[in-house]
């Protein structure tokens, strides 16, 4: 049965800073690409980053360029998500999910796997 869990989530302060980590089990994921999507109240599901199955490449959205950072440890099948410099609007349930390809995408169709969620809050 494939999983995955994410955790590090919580409650900081506006400035602050976060790591959220996705473990992966049931399967080895090292030859496909890997994302965060975080849901705010009342908003739709909106992708924030992506990276390729090597971590050579990754895409991110605008709203979180230069202040969020993604990685990948295929020998753990693990995914993390450094987030800096945390804004209240940032607020919202994160979501890891591995995609179908190799190769990083935005496109949440592309995505196979889904973990449950971790609540990030900031507060002002």
């Amino acid at each position: 049965q494939v999983q995955l869990v994410e955790s590090g989530g919580g409650l900081v302060q506006a400035g602050g800073s976060l790591r959220l980590s996705c473990a992966a089990s049931g399967r080895t994921f090292s030859s496909y690409a890997m994302g965060w999507f975080r849901q705010a109240p009342g908003k739709e599901r909106e992708f924030i980053v992506s990276i390729s199955w090597s971590g050579r490449s990754t895409d991110y959205s605008d709203s979180i360029k230069g202040r969020f950072s993604i990685s990948r440890d295929n020998a753990k099948n693990t995914a993390y998500l450094q987030m800096n410099s945390l804004k209240p609007e940032d607020t919202a349930v994160y979501y890891c999910a591995v995609a179908r390809v190799s190769w990083a995408t935005a496109r949440q169709y592309e995505y196979e796997y889904w973990g449950q969620g971790t609540q990030v809050t900031v507060s002002s």
